[in-house]
């Protein structure tokens, strides 16, 4: 008897777009499990920041990747790609992807880069050149990468230096071999759009909301436990701006202004990145949930999950 492989979904969107209501909705459906491809919903106590799934939404669906590591504690790209790939690999019945991190999603879908590791002394060497110093060193070993890569961007322009001088290769040249290879799991990919005004708008109110249910709270109770949060969890949006208020930095209606300002960027740059994605069917963000599932679930048939 030949075996059919559990449906797998991967469902996108930018922050605010209602992509876990969506993914939430279809699993209940389908009788399905929600894979998090989420750099922030990993870390425990961090709940109300990263829209994690309340209580009664985990109870209902099981989330896989949710809460592993605390806020002090590093977390990667290498270890999301581990684990998820064990949920994929075990999993019984449909399994719906969805999150904010595309970094996950490529790393996942799409392998790993496989560039050299960081070096500590190399950095340290870098951090101290301008940024005029570093573009222009850019611009002669990686002209390519010059392009891609803003003049502010130092974190960036750092680490694409340190690829040279290590490997001796232009970061761009990696680059181009991690582009469109053969997917790693076969899933049927969809996208919530949204107009850009209209998404800014359920941003602010989100932001707004979210600090009205005790975000800065929340916030408060990280820093009396854990001093600070790691360099991967004090990625989060929002968190570091709120630790300013708290420490006496700005007001509270600056940080939120400032959360506001960086959620809606953050937005732009999912978008950006999501939009590279092949094969993805884009649904209309503001159409009714229980109509974009059965858009979902019309749009190909069961087992056929494309690569």
């Amino acid at each position: 008897m030949m075996t059919v492989t559990p449906s797998f979904y991967v469902i996108l969107g930018p922050t605010a777009s209602g992509k876990s209501a969506l993914a939430f909705a279809l699993a209940q459906r389908i009788r399905g499990a929600i894979l998090s491809v989420d750099s922030m919903t990993v870390y425990r106590g961090m709940d109300i920041g990263t829209a994690k799934p309340i209580p009664h939404e985990q109870r209902v669906v099981r989330h896989h990747l949710i809460d592993l590591v605390e806020p002090d504690e590093l977390f990667t790209v290498a270890r999301f790609v581990e684990l998820a790939d064990a949920v994929i690999r075990n999993r019984y019945g449909p399994l719906i992807a969805t999150g904010g991190t595309p970094l996950y999603y490529k790393a996942l879908f799409e392998g790993l880069f496989d560039g050299p590791g960081a070096d500590d002394a190399v950095r340290l060497r870098l951090a101290e050149l301008s940024s005029d110093v570093l573009q222009a060193r850019l611009k002669t070993i990686d002209p390519v990468a010059s392009i891609r890569i803003h003049a502010n961007d130092r974190k960036r322009m750092i680490r694409a230096i340190e690829v040279f001088e290590l490997s001796g290769k232009p970061i761009s040249s990696f680059q181009t071999e991690w582009e469109n290879p053969q997917p790693r799991h076969p899933a049927r990919w969809f996208g919530l759009n949204w107009d850009k005004d209209v998404l800014n708008r359920r941003i602010n109110q989100r932001v707004k909301q979210m600090i009205a249910t005790g975000w800065l709270e929340e916030t408060r109770e990280l820093v009396r436990k854990f001093g600070a949060l790691s360099q991967t969890a004090s990625g989060a949006t929002g968190y570091p701006e709120l630790i300013q208020h708290l420490q006496g930095k700005m007001s509270l209606d600056d940080a939120v202004e400032l959360i506001k300002i960086a959620t809606r960027q953050l937005a732009r740059k999912q978008m950006k990145w999501f939009r590279r994605f092949p094969n993805v069917t884009w649904l209309p963000g503001d159409a009714p949930v229980e109509s974009l599932v059965e858009q979902i679930l019309q749009a190909t048939p069961p087992g056929a999950d494309r690569a």
